[in-house]
């Protein structure tokens, strides 16, 4: 599986791991949907750290993930972001609309 989810109170630590890219994104979102469902958390953290590769595809991930935890009005944190990951998010600009640490 591409991510592990831990859950503590109403905080959810999810940890993608491997490659994040066309072929894996719609797992990773849906694994992330059915977690945030469960746990209804008020914080969400995703971490990066065992990301090998991204493409656009981790940008959708992370903006519905983002959009996902706004709708139960939650916060999200993206951490441990590798440093090929995080060129392709700022290329984006997407440190505009989520928060990386």
């Amino acid at each position: 599986m591409a991510v592990t989810c831990t859950e503590e109170g109403r905080h959810l630590t999810a940890a993608v791991t491997g490659e994040l890219d066309h072929h894996r994104a719609k797992e990773v979102m849906e694994e992330l949907d059915r977690q945030i469902d469960a746990a209804l958390p008020c914080t969400l953290t995703l971490d990066l750290g065992g990301l090998t590769f991204t493409d656009s595809s981790g940008i959708a991930v992370l903006l519905r993930a983002s959009r996902r935890m706004a709708q139960i009005q939650g916060t999200m944190t993206v951490v441990h972001t590798p440093q090929q990951a995080q060129r392709v998010f700022d290329t984006a600009g997407l440190n505009k609309l989520v928060r990386f640490q």
